[in-house]
């Protein structure tokens, strides 16, 4: 979950000469965490149709009950933002972690990739969203630690769970899990004023083909971003190299997806062992060709207003998260009611992973892996 993190929005803006130009708003986390939220559009899929003979007809996704909020003991410290309906204000300076917070970040993320890794085995058809809150709150407070999406903002769980066509930033509640659906799992702790993030798409019961393929593209995509990643280089802050996907872009993802690549989370980490010095922040999104889910910005997050142009660097001791989703059809979304669950349109399935990485003098490192 994007908790005190960067979230990506294109705007369009006039220059002196009358040519138009994007600008991207972009905010650091105060712990400083740059969290890219990305969406790549894929290939239109209506719910519910056949593809090939392998997409399993479901209905669109209901909302079930929201439970209470669960209890926090007294002595585990609390991100400055609980208590409150705001969100913290944003640190405009990139800031870097020394010796010491590399620990604590280190520490923190550890815990995240441990808890979403058990989250992962409840995974299971007649499961609710709101059994998995539960068992993910309270591992996350054996360990001393506070589940960061609780209270974020009236964030009302902690934990995110985003079920087939919903994109982001799902409710836990009562609906049970199917056989056949996908389910997104955002982890986020706070430990020792420090936050660990990530989050994984998983598998529940049988899934079909087409399913299993869209998980996989996902991978290949943070896979891909990580790939760029590296200390030192000459760059923008702001990722959104393209605001619309390219038809080719599109057809290439279509074919991947038609083919079944075997791609697997092993792709990302060889995409990291592929870091050099010198590669800039915008290659990341001119390597795959962004569309940048703009939506986004109702969080509430202040943001910072940065030119495709300007200059940046990625530093040795910087943090941030990549968040890239995949969805199967449209890339518009509609927001339910309660201000956060953010569905497809046209109810196709989107697919989402993160991981938060620390710049190193050599490359890049992912802190969220078990």
């Amino acid at each position: 979950m994007p908790t005190e993190e960067a979230l990506l929005c294109p705007s369009k803006e006039t220059s002196g000469d009358g040519e138009s130009k994007y600008e991207c708003h972009f905010a650091l986390q105060l712990h400083p965490c740059l969290c890219v939220l990305t969406l790549a559009e894929t290939q239109t899929q209506r719910p519910g149709t056949q593809e090939s003979g392998q997409t399993k007809k479901r209905a669109p996704l209901v909302r079930g009950t929201v439970s209470p909020p669960l209890p926090v003991p007294g002595n585990i410290p609390r991100p400055p933002y609980v208590g409150t309906e705001y969100v913290p204000e944003i640190a405009k300076e990139i800031q870097m972690h020394d010796k010491e917070g590399i620990v604590h970040m280190r520490a923190a993320c550890e815990l995240a990739a441990r808890v979403l890794d058990y989250a992962g085995t409840l995974v299971k058809p007649s499961v609710t969203t709101d059994e998995i809150d539960k068992a993910v709150h309270k591992m996350i407070i054996d360990a001393g630690a506070y589940p960061s999406p609780l209270g974020y903002g009236g964030f009302p769980k902690s934990v995110c769970t985003s079920v087939n066509e919903c994109m982001c930033h799902g409710i836990p509640d009562s609906r049970e899990l199917q056989d056949g659906d996908i389910i997104n799992i955002d982890v986020t702790v706070y430990l020792n004023g420090y936050h660990g993030d990530t989050s994984k798409t998983f598998l529940c019961g049988e899934v079909d083909e087409a399913s299993k393929r869209l998980v996989k593209v996902s991978t290949l995509f943070c896979g891909a971003d990580l790939s760029t990643l590296f200390c030192g280089a000459d760059a923008i802050l702001a990722l959104a190299a393209y605001y619309f996907c390219p038809p080719c872009f599109s057809c290439v993802l279509k074919a991947r997806l038609s083919a079944g690549l075997p791609v697997t989370e092993e792709c990302l980490l060889r995409g990291i062992s592929t870091c050099k010095h010198g590669t800039s922040f915008k290659k990341i999104g001119r390597r795959i060709r962004y569309t940048i889910l703009h939506r986004f910005l109702s969080h509430g997050c202040d943001v910072l207003a940065t030119g495709n142009n300007r200059p940046g660097q990625m530093i040795e001791g910087q943090t941030f998260t990549i968040e890239p989703i995949i969805s199967m059809g449209s890339i518009e979304c509609d927001m339910w009611d309660d201000g956060w669950t953010a569905v497809t349109t046209d109810g196709s399935l989107a697919a989402q992973f993160e991981h938060t990485i620390l710049i190193t003098r050599t490359g890049a490192e992912i802190l969220t892996k078990c």
